[in-house]
């Protein structure tokens, strides 16, 4: 076999080894998804999920499963493939492997937002939802300004992104201590995440806006890939880097926005599945953006499904699940990969 056909074969086996990996992320998902309809406080049978999914079966069955279970697992699949893809558009953009929504300061503007209506507004007037999207907005739009206008290095804007953090942090921290105990419950409630608050229509709104993060990564993939050998060197082969970066930023921080607002603080997911899926397909962009994405998946309904296998009732909050489960594998991944 000559060199050049034995290149090929090698490529082509990794290539397929991809693929593979990839339908087996989507068939351990599919099942996930089936046990996770199941368990919980009110345990359903699979020959009864099957008729209450065809809309066949009454009572409690239906209503489990089409009231509750379902958004639940919906919001957990949704809110963990947009973090995910935000965590790897941040990642390769700023090309930091430490660089996700929540070190940009996104999470804790909207966790700022959210604390400013529960606290602040008269018989609860303001929408705690819409005040926690302005406030990842406000974030995002400060750490753009400043890049674009003082023309920031990827590491000025992490280390923005730490600044802004701690302001917001500190800015939380003050109007809670103004707060009465029954509002500061409800802020500190609300800053647990938890993937079963959101209804059908904030669903639907975070997995447009993910499915619109997906295309436009996929658009952009060749990009993205430049990108991995350097800034210098895409701008050689005509990226427009910095107009790259401005465009995924802003809808990287949109979609974790959405995520964080209707759903409260998720920490790891945006973090740790990009690093996962780097290590099961390196660095390319046409597997990484559908395996991190599937990770991220994967991770936050078996994080949620976990808690309400632990709790019964499903009120154990995800958020600090996944604080619990990533700290530790995150880790691991990196002493690994030092040695």
């Amino acid at each position: 076999m000559s060199g050049k056909s034995y290149i090929t074969s090698d490529f082509l086996k990794r290539e397929q080894r991809k693929r593979f990996f990839l339908l087996f992320l989507s068939a351990l998902i599919a099942l996930l998804v089936l046990y996770a309809i199941t368990q919980g406080a009110y345990r359903i049978k699979f020959g009864n999920l099957l008729y209450s999914l065809a809309g066949l079966a009454e009572g409690v069955n239906q209503v489990v499963v089409w009231k509750i279970r379902l958004p639940r697992i919906a919001a957990a699949l949704s809110v963990g493939w947009g973090l995910a893809l935000s965590g790897l558009f941040v990642q390769t953009l700023l090309r930091n492997p430490i660089a996700s929504p929540s070190t940009l300061g996104i999470s804790q503007g909207a966790a700022f937002g959210a604390s400013l209506a529960i606290i602040l507004s008269p018989a609860g007037l303001f929408s705690v939802t819409g005040f926690a999207f302005v406030g990842a907005v406000a974030a995002t739009a400060m750490i753009l300004i400043l890049a674009r206008i003082k023309s920031l290095s990827p590491e000025a804007v992490i280390l923005a992104g730490v600044a802004l953090s701690s302001l917001f942090g500190a800015a939380t921290v003050f109007i809670q201590y103004l707060a009465d105990e029954t509002r500061l419950a409800m802020a500190v409630v609300w800053s647990f995440g938890d993937v079963g608050r959101s209804n059908w229509a904030q669903i639907g709104t975070l997995t447009l806006a993910t499915a619109a993060a997906w295309v436009f990564g996929f658009a952009h993939r060749w990009d993205f890939n430049a990108l991995e050998s350097g800034e210098e060197s895409a701008k050689g082969l005509g990226v427009s880097v910095e107009r790259l970066r401005f465009q995924a930023m802003l809808i990287a921080a949109l979609v974790s926005a959405l995520a964080t607002a209707f759903h409260g603080l998720i920490a790891f997911i945006g973090l740790i599945a990009p690093h996962m899926a780097r290590r099961f397909v390196r660095a390319d962009h046409r597997f990484l953006l559908p395996v991190s994405g599937a990770l991220g998946a994967l991770l936050l309904l078996g994080a949620d499904t976990l808690g309400r296998l632990c709790m019964g009732s499903g009120a154990f909050p995800v958020g600090v699940l996944t604080s619990f489960l990533g700290a530790p594998l995150f880790l691991y991944l990196l002493l690994r990969g030092a040695r």
